[in-house]
């Protein structure tokens, strides 16, 4: 069936320079959004395609608060405990289950929301983790982190249980980011290189045995070539996009590596690319493009047509405010996962087609034959097609 596209009118983007915050076990203020006014993308008079959801910062914005608390800290005025992000990084996400890697806490931590139920993964041995950077998981829910230290890719399953390594320092140079296919027959892993190697490049592995199957790219600024790539994403078609930074593009691959196609270019308006960090794809194919500079993520067509733009640069924290974002994901329903460094969360949007009580973070989670399509229709839904101007 031929889907159809439509392009909205987009939001303002800012380029920044920003510095990081670090942090621990923090308190959460109770009603720390209930002043808020939730933002939809893209905003009216144009019909809404994702509305801004609910914010993570910690383990308190999921564990049930026992009555026995609430009645402590209503006589003593202390504030929520939780523990929270230090230096999040990158994210995925299944099920309702967020996963999102913390460079200082080293190690992952994990939100699960539907279950109400959080826990981290990779701080002991075996499977500790030293700094993981890019994660994803496959359709069993098995997790996947490049650890840009110990320099390989390390496979746990849903629950955290350390299942092998992929890889070693003799494979990498900058592991950074990283994707594996659905069915969990291939890892895609971004080496990110540096200024004094060729090994700009992504190489490729059998996700269950370990055993290097190919690579692809080299440094340079040619159509196939890298200039210090961030990230991977494979598409529901088995298309592979690679975020290549030091180029300010997105290059679109076939499993084997050969070259389709490419979008972006270096600048200021929407379309084009300052810092860009992480890719993710939905269920339609749609290339979701988180910028550091610009302060938002945006959304392109499986043509690299721009779509909408989400989120805009801000000093002061607030949905779909951003400073630092660094991580994005799609959820099987269509949810958006955002992370944002400086100000130490994950913002999640649902497409405006879900109910606010469906998809996996609803009351009743989908059966997995049904779990992407609520969500799948968010971008491309209706038969007109309108352009506007960046």
């Amino acid at each position: 069936m031929t889907k159809r596209t439509l392009v909205f009118p987009l939001v303002n983007t800012l380029i920044f320079t920003a510095a990081l915050a670090l942090g621990g076990c923090m308190s959460v203020p109770e009603s720390r959004e209930a002043a808020q006014v939730f933002p939809v993308f893209p905003p009216p008079p144009d019909e809404p395609r994702f509305i801004y959801e609910r914010t993570l910062y910690s383990s308190a914005d999921i564990v049930p608060d026992e009555s026995s608390s609430k009645f402590k800290r209503l006589v003593t005025g202390e504030q929520v405990q939780g523990e929270g992000f230090a230096k999040p990084y990158g994210i995925a996400v299944h099920h309702g289950r967020v996963y999102v890697g913390d460079t200082a806490r080293r190690g992952v931590m994990v939100f699960d929301i539907p279950g109400k139920r959080f826990f981290m993964i990779g701080e002991d041995d075996p499977g500790a983790l030293s700094l993981p950077l890019g994660l994803d998981v496959d359709r069993q829910g098995e997790l996947y982190v490049a650890d840009g230290s110990i320099k390989q890719v390390m496979v746990y399953n849903r629950d955290g249980k350390f299942l092998r390594a992929i890889g070693g320092a003799t494979w990498f140079h900058r592991p950074a980011g990283l994707a594996v296919d659905p069915d969990g027959h291939r890892v895609y892993v971004v080496d990110i290189g540096g200024v004094g190697t060729e090994e700009h490049r992504v190489r490729v592995f059998d996700a269950q045995t370990g055993k290097h199957l190919s690579d692809f790219g080299k440094r340079g600024t040619e159509p196939g070539e890298f200039n210090l790539p961030r990230d991977v994403a494979v598409a529901p078609d088995g298309a592979v996009y690679v975020v290549d930074g030091g180029n300010f593009r997105v290059q679109k691959f076939r499993p084997d590596g050969t070259l389709i196609g490419v979008f972006g270019t270096i600048g200021r308006q929407s379309g084009q690319f300052s810092r860009p960090k992480e890719v993710a794809v939905d269920s339609a194919g749609n290339v979701y493009v988180v910028d550091t500079a610009f302060g938002n993520f945006q959304i392109f067509s499986p043509q690299g047509q721009l779509l909408l733009a989400v989120g805009a640069r801000s000093d002061k924290d607030g949905p779909a405010k951003y400073m630092l974002p660094s991580g994005i994901a799609v959820d099987g329903d269509g949810r958006v996962y955002a992370v944002d460094q400086y100000f130490r969360k994950v913002d999640i949007y649902r497409p405006a087609d879900l109910p606010a009580d469906g998809g996996f973070l609803g009351k009743k989670a989908p059966d997995k034959k049904g779990a992407s399509e609520p969500g799948k229709d968010a971008i491309n839904k209706q038969g007109k097609s309108t352009t506007t101007n960046p």
